[in-house]
């Protein structure tokens, strides 16, 4: 995906000798949670909007250059490692630097977003199966072998979660059956963490059944 038709430049970094209150002005016009600075010219960091209006307004970005933000990506950075620069510093928007250092402008989150609409594992028809199994346990080949052997289509699977040495997976499926694929991961250990209808159809069985054998032994 070519990510740099979407590198927008109509915001110059501040620089250093700029007032707080500039900053804090700029930030009542805009919905972006940081914006850059640079040095001589040199881009340094951004400041965060949080910040900005924490700080005392007759002072300037120098006085608090020790709260700028080392976030950028490169000019060649390819959209997933865009998209977790984001997620990583909480922000919306993301500057872009050539390999020189130099400031080209900045990504907006919703337009790299809009990137990743754009890709199967959003927008083509399927299913979603989420798994998990200790960490030292699950494979991605065998998570996509159990799919694959089922007849099933991987559209796109990661890693959606990891926690208390439990790592969990998010899968999307092609249209296909998909309670053979749920059962063959049960049976290679895995959880199912998600919800299905066939899941839901055996509990409604099972709760028939044992209210009919309740009935039955009053």
């Amino acid at each position: 995906m070519n990510t740099e038709s979407y590198i927008i430049n109509d915001i110059t970094p501040f620089e250093l000798n700029a007032s707080i209150k500039e900053v804090q002005t700029a930030f009542n016009q805009l919905t972006y949670s940081h914006v850059p600075v640079s040095k001589e010219g040199i881009y340094i960091g951004c400041i965060s909007e949080t910040d900005a209006h924490c700080f005392e307004g007759d002072k300037l970005l120098s006085d608090y250059q020790y709260a700028l933000e080392d976030l950028h990506v490169r000019k060649q950075s390819n959209w997933l490692d865009i998209l977790e620069a984001f997620a990583m510093h909480a922000s919306n928007i993301m500057p872009v630097l050539d390999a020189n250092n130099n400031y080209l402008g900045y990504y907006e989150l919703g337009d790299i977003m809009d990137l990743f609409n754009d890709t199967p594992f959003l927008n083509e028809a399927g299913g979603i199966i989420v798994v998990e199994k200790g960490s030292s346990d699950y494979s991605f080949s065998e998570i996509c072998q159990i799919v694959e052997t089922n007849d099933g289509k991987i559209l796109g699977v990661f890693i959606s979660k990891i926690e208390n040495d439990l790592t969990q997976a998010t899968v999307k499926i092609g249209h296909t059956g998909m309670n053979p694929i749920v059962q063959t991961f049960r049976r290679y250990g895995y959880n199912v963490v998600s919800e299905h209808e066939e899941d839901k159809m055996l509990r409604d069985l099972k709760e028939r059944s044992d209210y009919l054998d309740k009935y039955l032994n009053i």
